[in-house]
């Protein structure tokens, strides 16, 4: 089903500068009224997840370089080749050192392709459901003391290089409740993922889309959930993580400048 995000029916929104005052309007671009289609989104996103994976496969001999060989029928014991000097089997599936019954081929086809149109409406969706105040909230996000959904500033904020300065003005536009949720969610992964680079499990926070990174990449890597994307690499993986729409943004001025000639073309 399609939703109408709510930013649809507001024509201009406030921009505000890095002390968290209005300064200015600023009319949004029209692929914020697109529906929003969940389903188109989420078939996107798993594609782009199956295309980042890399493709894998065991070697063709693995288990197999062995001179075990069967010693027939008559003997009182299983048929499964056994090595030459012993008793241990060997080569067969389920033997200890053998082959894999089913391996896993590198030929195999694990990429996912989407129509251009799909894939076009799925970005445009996802954009738009950052300008929802209800898909927001319905993510999980904090946005009860946000000064408007989406927030809007002015391009200072690209050359911002410190985490606290940064930390600051997310707290001046009303989104430190949110990094908190990140920061108070962050637990101890269970199993062996502990051993993988994967230790803790955390939260998804604010998204900040700039026009060119100055410095702001640096500043936001290390607040809790904070993401940092350029709006030329802005992708459906930024917008909707999990293929869940509805992230908290913050768009720069230039940012949405690009992105209305971005997709100014797009049907």
């Amino acid at each position: 089903m399609a939703a109408k995000p709510v930013a649809a029916t507001v024509e201009k929104l406030k921009i505000f500068d890095l002390d968290g005052k209005p300064i200015k309007d600023i009319e949004l671009p029209a692929v914020f009224t697109t529906p929003v289609r969940k389903d188109i989104v989420r078939r996107a996103f798993l594609a782009a997840e199956a295309n980042m994976k890399q493709p894998k496969g065991q070697y063709e001999m693995a288990g197999k370089r062995t001179s075990a060989v069967s010693r027939g029928v008559g003997l009182g014991i299983a048929r499964v080749p056994r090595l030459k000097t012993g008793d241990r089997a060997a080569f067969a599936p389920f033997t200890v050192k053998g082959r894999i019954t089913q391996p896993t081929r590198v030929e195999k086809i694990i990429s996912e392709g989407v129509n251009l149109k799909e894939r076009r409406l799925a970005f445009q969706s996802a954009i738009a459901a950052t300008g929802s105040p209800i898909l927001v909230r319905e993510r999980g996000h904090q946005v009860a003391g946000a000064a408007q959904i989406p927030v809007i500033v002015v391009d200072e904020i690209q050359s911002i290089a410190r985490t606290s300065e940064l930390y600051i003005f997310m707290a001046k536009v009303g989104l430190r409740p949110d990094i908190e949720r990140v920061k108070n969610g962050i637990s101890r992964r269970a199993g062996k993922g502990k051993f993988r680079g994967r230790t803790h499990k955390k939260g998804i926070g604010p998204l900040i889309v700039v026009g060119s990174d100055e410095g702001i990449g640096r500043a936001g890597r290390n607040l809790p959930g904070v993401e940092v994307a350029d709006i030329n690499n802005l992708t459906i993986r930024h917008l909707a993580p999990g293929s869940h729409v509805g992230r908290l943004t913050v768009w720069s001025e230039s940012a949405l400048t690009a992105l209305a000639s971005r997709t100014s073309g797009a049907s």
